[in-house]
């Protein structure tokens, strides 16, 4: 999993490009990677900010914590343009919400994916009592996963959304991760025994095709 904490992330973009996009009269958005794209945007990118300059011809008298919003940090050096987002991340999930796969911004961590395939794997599994939690970690640790967050030491605080970067081998490593569950609790456990199992779990059997 790559994670971007957006406490310690510093977005670098170009001053020129930056000043450019103010005075377009343009929706324009920034991506984590320091990239400028204009409308309509490609739902690949994550995005830290997208908005409009709505007075372009004050630009030059306003400071880019002010063009942004003020859950930014905008510090100009020399050619370039440096921003912290942390204190803007309800913007940012806004921004992203019809792209990211999961979202692990509440205290109840995970409790759906937004890809109709792996959630209907993650419905079918916690019939074998195997939470989302579970899923989830397993996913960071095996999919190619991108995080974007807020992570704090102390108190811990984790609040973010995630990506699957290659969506088909993740919903093979789940597929596959929640047969083997399966299959292991029908030949070792009792109380998974085939003809013990109520009519979901004989659907998830089915689903999953373990037999």
């Amino acid at each position: 999993m790559k994670k971007i904490n957006l406490l310690n992330e510093l977005i670098i973009l170009s001053n020129n490009e930056f000043t450019q996009a103010l005075s377009s009269d343009k929706e324009f958005g920034i991506t984590i990677k320091g990239d400028i794209k204009y409308a309509p945007f490609n739902p690949a990118d994550i995005f830290i900010y997208q908005g409009k300059n709505s007075s372009p011809l004050l630009t030059s008298n306003l400071s880019g914590q002010e063009l942004l919003g003020t859950g930014y940090e905008v510090i100009k050096d020399g050619e370039r343009i440096l921003i912290k987002a942390a204190n803007a991340l309800q913007d940012i999930i806004n921004y992203n919400v019809a792209h990211f796969h999961y979202d692990n911004t509440t205290a109840d961590s995970v409790i759906q994916f937004s890809d109709e395939e792996i959630e209907d794997m993650g419905w079918m599994i916690i019939d074998f009592d195997v939470s989302y939690a579970e899923l989830l970690q397993m996913l960071e640790e095996k999919a190619d996963t991108t995080l974007v967050c807020v992570e704090c030491e102390d108190p811990y605080r984790l609040s973010g959304m995630g990506y699957f970067n290659d969506i088909e081998g993740t919903r093979k490593i789940l597929f596959d991760f929640c047969k083997d569950i399966i299959k292991e609790k029908i030949s070792n456990n009792p109380d998974y025994a085939l003809e013990l199992l109520d009519e979901d779990q004989r659907e998830a059997v089915e689903f999953f095709k373990v037999i």
